[in-house]
């Protein structure tokens, strides 16, 4: 079994620290947040994710897994570091990786304290040659040691789906990993061989460019649908007929699950990778026009989504999901809480059901309402009760599905106007007071 310290205590980072934890490994998370520090040592998740704050607590109790903000305990405690940060946009759209420099130069800094081997292993999305350009450079500064034989480095992406990531961790789609050295090359292929997946080992900068690959594929496969949706429905079809139909055909691999007419793509994933990718592409004289396409294609679908409530001249809206997607409270670039914020800056009143952001407030996690910069007021809009935010609306906005409301709010298009971004139902088109962002 190995000995993992996991510098960033995020969505990546927490689910990583479980499951390696309950898989039998010693685990260190490491963070400069005191609320994500004592939530993880008290055996509470910092995070709303199914499944996740039973797994926290199991492995806590058993002494697996402890947090921390002790770089030097943790590197020296350890025989490996998982940099698990984010990396959000810079202003100019290309990768933002100065989180991933201050933990590269603080891990150095231990290094140099340390005789013992010990690998470096990036899991945060970064584009390709930023291992190479950055991370190595920043450690063998801080360490005075060489990359690939005074240290070890890995590049390990990880391709969980939030609100499915225990799933997807015991039963990936899709492994790979690059690493200068053998040791390095060892721990992941330890952590990875009992899996039922093929392991891609590659070099460094193929590995960063599988998951920035996958990433703006699944961005551009929403895109692609959506346009398909619209202009479906602009002919009397029905969108998402037409892209069943063409997802049967499975002798090319085609994953249905982002093949969906729907709402824009967001989270902390897609859009900021496909404006990394076009930047990168940009930078080495790349044309590149399919990705301006995806981002300016994802926009006009808030666009339009705006204009259809507008259309309605409802002065209060009901919004059934704010988070990114169902099964997590995740705002970070929700398409739509930036359809909310515009809304409420016309001088609309907003009104939101979304019981994963309600649970982390209601708990007072200490990343409740994590990634939201747009919506004011977040915590006061929020109404654990669906039948009382209906009933208080002129119109309903619904945007992310949960089972447990689809009965109700198939009964309320009878006397409420609706404007559905998601589908509530297949018997439902475009008619009445009901419309449908692309059926």
């Amino acid at each position: 079994m190995a000995r993992i310290s996991i510098f960033g205590i995020g969505y990546v980072g927490v689910v990583a620290a479980g499951c390696l934890a309950k898989d039998g490994h010693d685990v260190i998370a490491v963070d400069v947040d005191p609320g994500k520090i004592d939530a993880i040592n008290a055996g509470l998740s910092p995070i709303v994710e199914n499944g996740l704050d039973d797994l926290i607590k199991d492995v806590v109790d058993a002494g697996r897994l402890t947090a921390t903000n002790d770089v030097e305990y943790a590197v020296n405690n350890t025989d490996a570091s998982f940099v698990c940060v984010g990396t959000p946009s810079a202003p100019d759209g290309s990768v933002g990786l100065k989180y991933v420099d201050v933990v590269c130069q603080n891990i150095g800094e231990a290094l140099a304290k340390k005789d013992a081997f010990h690998s470096v292993i990036i899991r945060s999305t970064i584009v390709p040659g930023s291992c190479e350009n950055t991370c190595i450079p920043t450690l063998e500064s801080a360490s005075g040691k060489k990359a690939g034989t005074g240290f070890g480095v890995g590049y390990y992406p990880e391709f969980l789906r939030e609100s499915t990531a225990i799933e997807d961790y015991y039963d990936p789609g899709l492994i790979v990993f690059g690493a200068l050295d053998d040791g390095t090359r060892a721990i992941l292929t330890e952590l990875n061989e009992n899996l039922n997946c093929k392991i891609h080992t590659v070099d460094l900068r193929t590995a960063e460019m599988v998951k920035y690959t996958s990433n703006t594929w699944r961005a551009v496969k929403v895109t692609f649908a959506n346009e398909i949706g619209n202009i479906a429905k602009s002919c009397g079809l029905d969108g998402q007929d037409v892209m069943e139909i063409l997802c049967s055909d499975l002798k090319v691999n085609m994953s249905p699950y982002f093949m969906r007419p729907g709402f824009a793509f967001g989270g902390s994933c897609l859009p900021k990778d496909v404006r990394a990718l076009r930047h990168l592409a940009a930078e080495n004289n790349t044309p590149a026009p399919l990705l301006n396409a995806v981002l300016d294609a994802n926009e006009a679908q808030i666009v339009k989504a705006e204009k259809m409530v507008a259309s309605s001249k409802a002065s209060k809206v009901g919004f059934v999901g704010i988070s990114f997607k169902p099964g997590t409270d995740d705002m970070r670039e929700s398409p739509l809480a930036e359809l909310a914020s515009r809304l409420i800056k016309s001088g609309v009143a907003v009104e939101i059901y979304d019981p994963f952001v309600h649970e982390a407030y209601a708990n007072d996690n200490s990343t409740a309402g994590r990634g939201n910069d747009v919506v004011p007021d977040l915590k006061e809009r929020l109404n654990p009760n669906l039948t009382a935010m209906i009933d208080g609306s002129d119109m309903i906005v619904v945007g992310n599905i949960y089972k447990d409301t689809l009965s109700e709010l198939d009964a309320a298009i009878s006397n409420k106007p609706m404007v559905d971004l998601t589908r509530i139902s297949r018997n439902r088109v475009t008619g009445g007071g009901y419309d449908g962002i692309c059926w």
